[in-house]
């Protein structure tokens, strides 16, 4: 019976939480950038604003979830980008994802959703990023996460 209860609690969780938005205020930015080289995985980065402060501060003492990312700018309308992230030094991938500039298509992806597996408490956050173009493109993110 509490392995029963312990299930309903994490689907409780699971439909029923408030998240909050990494960077937390509007005066900062979270930049991802892809590798020079066309079609190539830049090495994976820890997830930072613009002042420095980690994404994993947020899972430091308890675990958690990224429920979105949205992506705000991009330097490159016209290219392809893919996003991967990931928790731990063994880079245990969460989520992937794959969107382009407004230039590319009609209408631009820029917001995935997902529920990705949870960052351990105390582990740190990478995201690695490429695109199709032979350049270190940009895009600023944000991302919606919570904690347990």
């Amino acid at each position: 019976m509490i392995d029963k209860i312990g299930r309903l609690r994490s689907i409780h969780d699971a439909i029923g939480h408030v998240t909050s938005i990494f960077p937390s205020d509007t005066n900062l930015t979270c930049t991802f950038t892809a590798h020079a080289n066309a079609h190539t995985w830049s090495t994976w980065a820890e997830i930072v604003d613009s002042v420095g402060t980690k994404l994993s501060a947020a899972f430091a003492t308890s675990p958690g979830h990224i429920t979105s990312i949205v992506i705000e700018t991009v330097s490159d309308n016209t290219a392809l980008y893919m996003y991967e992230i990931a928790w731990g030094a063994a880079k245990n991938l969460v989520t992937s994802g794959r969107f382009a500039g407004s230039g590319k298509f009609q209408a631009a992806h820029i917001q995935d959703r997902f529920w990705a597996p949870n960052f351990p408490a105390g582990q740190l956050t990478y995201y690695q990023m490429k695109t199709d173009k032979a350049v270190a493109d940009t895009c600023t993110v944000h991302l919606r996460y919570h904690s347990h």
